[in-house]
């Protein structure tokens, strides 16, 4: 093959990169692998805990800086002072990994203010992240968003219905987004994982770990390596959507 090095990985040093609810599970590893890598990672979470903990994870491998804050997704004003660290801190976007998301049952199981807190958490800080991503990306001429999504947009279980509909709204946002965007210079990328171990999986430890080994759960960093793969990709090259999967989680 003529050029190969052309589609060898595409570096991420020095790339500056938010990612939204870094703090735990897939966030944190994704974090953890960047700025490994050399990326420039800011992150946030909603527990200083959780941040604290986080940050010593992250810096003890990490290449160059990392940034990390305590926010509450709901509060426009939280958006907005995320952004102004942004631009005082990373100077540039170039990166944005929407990845903070709750869990949820049915709409039978709560009341309005539960289901407006998951929607926005879930969707609506997808759609102020974006915004604030593309304003800064296209005066760059350049930018990569990845949402996480989840299978539960295709699959719809009836445990969870809340949840399906925030999902199922990410996977039409992220087609319509990148209609609106790419002519822009911007890429937009949908990864949808099936079961991962994390917290939101209601299991116990020991239990999600068996899965793991039997092929039936990924890790957070099988996800974090999914993203890399599709930042790696040459400028020409978009991976638009990409289901991530157990082996043996057969649905």
């Amino acid at each position: 093959m003529e050029n190969l090095h052309e589609y060898l990985p595409q570096s991420v040093e020095g790339k500056a990169v938010l990612i939204t609810g870094g703090t735990t599970g897939i966030g944190r590893a994704i974090a953890v692998l960047l700025a490994r890598l050399g990326a420039r990672v800011m992150i946030f979470g909603h527990r200083q805990d959780h941040l604290d903990d986080a940050l010593a994870d992250i810096k003890a491998t990490a290449a160059t800086d990392v940034y990390g804050y305590v926010i509450d997704v709901v509060k426009e004003e939280d958006i907005a002072c995320m952004f102004r660290e942004v631009d005082a801190k990373l100077k540039t976007l170039d990166v944005l990994i929407n990845n903070v998301a709750m869990g949820y049952g049915n709409v039978t199981e709560g009341e309005y203010k539960d289901w407006q807190r998951v929607v926005n958490v879930n969707l609506t800080s997808y759609l102020a992240f974006c915004a604030g991503a593309i304003a800064r990306m296209q005066a760059n001429g350049s930018g990569h968003i990845i949402n996480i999504g989840s299978m539960s947009a295709n699959r719809r279980e009836e445990t969870g219905s809340v949840y399906v509909a925030t999902k199922a709204a990410i996977q039409a946002y992220s087609e319509a987004l990148r209609k609106e965007v790419n002519k822009r210079g911007i890429k937009v990328t949908l990864i949808e994982p099936g079961a991962v171990d994390t917290d939101m999986q209601q299991q116990p430890t020991t239990q999600k770990l068996e899965k793991v080994e039997s092929l039936e759960m990924l890790t957070a960093q099988d996800v974090a390596v999914a993203v890399l793969y599709c930042l790696s990709q040459p400028k020409r090259c978009d991976v638009v959507e990409l289901k991530v999967r157990p082996h043996l989680q057969l649905i």
